[in-house]
């Protein structure tokens, strides 16, 4: 994965999210802990509405198949696909953590393939 975006995560979520690591599937796992050891880290007050955060709603778009989607962005116990809900142990929801609108990312995914998405809008939680 080269040149890659430069991201943004909160210290509540990036500490929330290291002590679940070792509950992901090994690949994900050492993926996001990439993206963690990268990203910049910012008090909640400092978050750029346009960041992806946890519990954010997020739009973005496949940019090999075209398709617009909308997800939340969750922790594991909140998962759920019929509600558009995704965990950040899914290969989808560790490639959108710390994203700005506008940013792209090409993520490998578990069937091997690479999905390049770019984030189109980010609705923050209230949570």
């Amino acid at each position: 994965m080269e040149n890659l975006p430069s991201l943004v995560i909160t210290h509540d979520d990036y500490h929330k999210i290291s002590a679940i690591l070792s509950f992901a599937k090994a690949s994900v796992a050492e993926q996001l802990e990439e993206e963690l050891g990268r990203a910049h880290l910012v008090a909640n007050e400092d978050l750029g509405k346009d960041v992806v955060a946890m519990n954010s709603s997020v739009t973005f778009i496949d940019l090999d198949a075209h398709k617009e989607q909308s997800v939340t962005l969750c922790y594991p116990n909140d998962a759920n696909i019929e509600e558009g809900k995704v965990s950040i142990l899914a290969p989808i929801g560790a490639a959108l953590i710390g994203l700005r609108v506008g940013q792209e990312i090409s993520w490998p995914l578990a069937d091997g393939k690479v999905k390049r998405i770019r984030v189109n809008a980010v609705s923050q939680s209230s949570i």
